[in-house]
């Protein structure tokens, strides 16, 4: 089996997290099956991410990025106090280390007394942002 473009696509739409890639430029170029499921018609592939996103905000990712364009890695964003979740800016880099987009990750809140529930669970059953 190849791995090509059409099973990178397959193994990204099967991860029950959301990943919406975007590049330098703040241009939304990849979205997983999740992530279309979750932002619906607020996020579109090929628009700006400000189309959804405030000026405070890209304030916060040009200074994520800038620390990327330093060496670090993925980046404690924030604790959402509304989901529980935890979120991380993650830059990504092609072959050279050269940062060339970046994606949010969330981490879904767990306890100890139901660790099995899954991802996908709680992705249907998550708690409203709003």
């Amino acid at each position: 089996m190849d791995i090509n473009k059409e099973v990178l696509a397959a193994i990204l739409d099967a991860y029950a997290y959301e990943i919406v890639f975007v590049d330098r430029q703040h241009i939304v170029r990849y979205m997983n099956k999740t992530a279309k499921i979750r932002y619906g018609a607020r996020v579109q592939i090929g628009s700006s991410l400000f189309q959804c996103h405030n000026a405070n905000s890209k304030a916060k990712i040009e200074a994520f990025l800038e620390r990327a364009d330093h060496g670090e890695d993925e980046m404690f964003e924030t604790l959402n106090t509304k989901t529980g979740e935890r979120e991380f800016f993650v830059p990504v880099r092609d072959a050279s280390g050269t940062v060339i987009g970046y994606f949010e990750r969330h981490e879904m809140p767990w306890s100890q007394e139901a660790p099995e529930k899954s991802v996908a669970e709680y992705w249907k059953n998550r708690p409203n942002e709003k």
